[in-house]
Parts: structure tokens; sequence; C-alpha cells
């Protein structure tokens, strides 16, 4: 069976969502294929348990419906956050198939055709919209752990009572990564972390949420061009937490808490898994992102003249007293669980289009292709760093629907 409609959108999360609140504002008819059996997929089933929004309520900005609760400077868990998209859906009525999923986008005629695992879709306008986060990052190495060892990636990973006993490592110290690993240690697990390049900021500073200066400094609307190389738009989010109403994360505090800080992990063998010597260097840039932060704020403070107070953060250098070990016996470390939190690689595969460059990133300008009709949208520095965010991404929305508009 074929269908036809003016826009395909694919891809039901915050971007999908946000273009049809657009779309419809402007009269344009449109449908949205989402491949989960219902709203709020991502967060629903992708995340742990005591996941939070690190950024604060008030910077849920999709187009006609902002955060409407009574605790703005807050951070919304899971449960609410579900709750926000499926109320979101139904207060628009939005037309979203659930349970169709997009196997091939291929041009035909002037228009596009979808194929799905239902019926097939000819459409004017093809929107991916399906985010950067398609597959678990995963080295191939990890063949090589003990058949008897857990492994998860942070997307499977609930909470510290459905792992079984033992210590846990987690790979990747990116916000999942730090979240996960204080939530274990906390829990009692002796864990062990490897450290990458992620940077850390300060939950607050100088009176305010650094997420609230980050915006107002003109830092989250930095554009793509701004950025070193287009490999840079792959960058990890700095560690942060929104749990217990947001606090710090600071990877000196871990090792004084007992977490075992690690260099990046190059390979596992005989049940040994083998680290880089890089721990300490590491832990300076991580160090160096948060005093390069600071100095933005201040003088973004100095410039303007805000009375805000002036604050020092206490200076804790634990981590660089740690051992740096070069290989680790897990069964010796009683290491029992593996926990991936290296992110997620894109993949694309399904438009069938050359529209890609040679890491498979669409080429668009703010999502619009050279192929008159397709576009991409909520994809990590699409135009600005926000693009991928509930802040930034009705936005780039509202862009790609007046796009469609006029090609009407």
């Amino acid at each position: 069976m074929t269908e036809r409609v003016e826009t395909v959108i694919i891809g039901g999360g915050q971007a999908g969502l946000a273009l049809s609140y657009c779309l419809t504002q402007k009269g344009r008819a449109h449908v949205v294929l989402e491949k989960a059996a219902q709203a709020g997929e991502a967060w629903r089933n992708g995340r742990w348990d005591s996941f939070t929004f690190v950024t604060p309520n008030w910077a849920i900005r999709l187009p006609g419906m902002g955060y409407e609760g009574r605790d703005p400077d807050g951070f919304m868990p899971r449960s609410e956050i579900v709750a926000y998209f499926e109320r979101y859906v139904a207060r628009y009525r939005m037309p979203v198939r659930y349970g169709v999923q997009a196997t091939a986008v291929k041009q035909s005629g002037a228009g596009y055709v979808v194929e799905t695992n239902g019926p097939t879709w000819e459409a004017s306008n093809v929107v991916v919209a399906t985010g950067s986060f398609q597959k678990p990052r995963i080295p191939t190495f990890s063949a090589n752990l003990p058949g008897d060892m857990l492994q998860l990636h942070s997307g499977q990973y609930r909470n510290p009572g459905a792992l079984p006993p033992g210590g846990v490592l987690v790979v990747g110290s990116a916000q999942s990564g730090c979240q996960i690993a204080e939530e274990l240690y906390r829990s009692g697990r002796k864990v062990y972390l490897c450290v990458g390049g992620a940077g850390r900021v300060p939950r607050r500073y100088r009176g305010r949420d650094t997420f609230w200066w980050l915006d107002k400094t003109g830092f989250m609307d930095q554009t793509v061009e701004k950025l070193p190389s287009p490999k840079a738009r792959f960058g990890p989010n700095p560690q942060i937490s929104g749990v217990g109403g947001g606090h710090t994360l600071n990877l000196h505090q871990f090792a004084r808490d007992g977490v075992t800080l690690l260099g990046r992990l190059q390979d596992v063998r005989d049940g040994k898994v083998f680290l880089a010597p890089n721990l300490k260097e590491t832990l300076a840039k991580v160090d160096q992102f948060e005093v390069d932060m600071l100095k933005m704020i201040d003088g973004f403070i100095a410039k303007t003249g805000m009375g805000a107070p002036p604050e020092t953060l206490p200076e804790l250098r634990d981590g660089y007293e740690a051992e740096v070990i070069a290989e680790l016996d897990l069964k010796a470390a009683g290491i029992a669980s593996v926990i991936w939190a290296m992110g997620y690689m894109f993949d694309f595969n399904l438009v069938k289009l050359p529209v890609f460059d040679e890491d498979g990133y669409p080429v668009q300008q703010r999502g619009v292709t050279e192929y008159p009709g397709l576009y991409f949208l909520g994809l990590n520095w699409l135009h600005k760093r926000k693009s991928a965010l509930l802040i930034g991404v009705g936005d780039d929305a509202a862009y790609i629907a007046s796009h469609i508009a006029e090609r009407a």
C-alpha cells in the first residue's frame, strides 16, 4: 500500500515533534513516522532509572509548549520527561504513526519515496529527524572480555541493583559515564572509571546555574562555522548532574571517594584491560576546561557590569595523586560488569542518496541539503551549539518549516 502526503518526518523525538508543531502552524500536511510504540521512547527506555535532565527546567522550550511546572530551576526526572512529550503530542494532536520504522529514503521524480515496515510513503519533502544517536559506541575488542562478564551500554543500564555483585568498570567520563559511576559508588560498589576528554563545569557559579551563564553569554548560540574542524561537532558534553537538585561532578572528588581513575582503554586480552598512561594529562584538560569556562563567564560579568558576587571554587587535585595503571586484571580486581559509556554513533544509511561527507555526516546548511525537499533536523551542531537541545531545536524546526512552506 502507498500513501501520499506533502511532508514525511522520520523520527518522533523532540526534533520531529517540534517540526510537526511548526508545520501545523503553517497549515502544511505531514506525517511523523516513529518506530517506537509510544511517545518519549528515548527517555522511557533509553535512560537509567534515576536519570534527570542536566539542563534546568526553564530551558525546556519546544515550540508551543515550554516548561509549565513550579520548579523552573529544577531538573526534570525521567518519568516527567516522558509525560511532557506525551502531553505535547496530545495537546496538538500531532499526526504521529507509532510502530512505523523507515527503512529507505529514495528519490522519485521531483519527490521522494519512503519505504517502511508498513505502507510506502510518497512525499514532496522528507525530514530525517532521528538525531545523532543511532548506534551505541562499543569498541570491537569488547568481544575479548570474559564470557561470564556482564556488558551494558549506558543506554541499557538501569540501576545498581540490576547488576551482578562485584565491582564495575565504567568506560567513558562524559555526562552519562560520570553520573552512572557516581550512582554506583554511592550505592557501595567498587568503581573503576576510564577517563576521557569531556570537560567539567560547576553546577552553579556566581549565584546562577552555569547553564544560565552559558545561555546569557551567547555560548549556546555559537554557530557551526566557529568550530575548529567539522569533527569537533562530535565532542562529548561536559560533566555535570541534575540529580538531587543538581550538583557538580568532579573526578578529583570521585578519586577522594574511592573511585579508581584509569586512562583511556586501549585493549582487552586474556582477562585483562590495557590502559593508556594518559590519566594525568587528561585530568589536566578536564580541569582547564572549567578554568576557561569560568574566565568566559567572569569576562561577561565584567563587560556587562552585572552585580554577580565573586566566587572562588575549591581546587581539588586528588586525581593527580592516583597511581597510573597500565593494565588491570579484571578477576583480581573483582570486576563483574562493564558499562560502555562512550556515547553513540550516527547512522543515516536509510537515506539512499549521496548527501554525506567522509564521516557519514549529512552535508547541509541548517538542515537544508542540495536535494530539494530533503532535510535533516535535531543533529549536534546542525546550526548552533544548542541545535540538539530542547532549548534550541525549535529554532531549527521553525527554519525548516518555513523552507518547506516556501517550496509549496
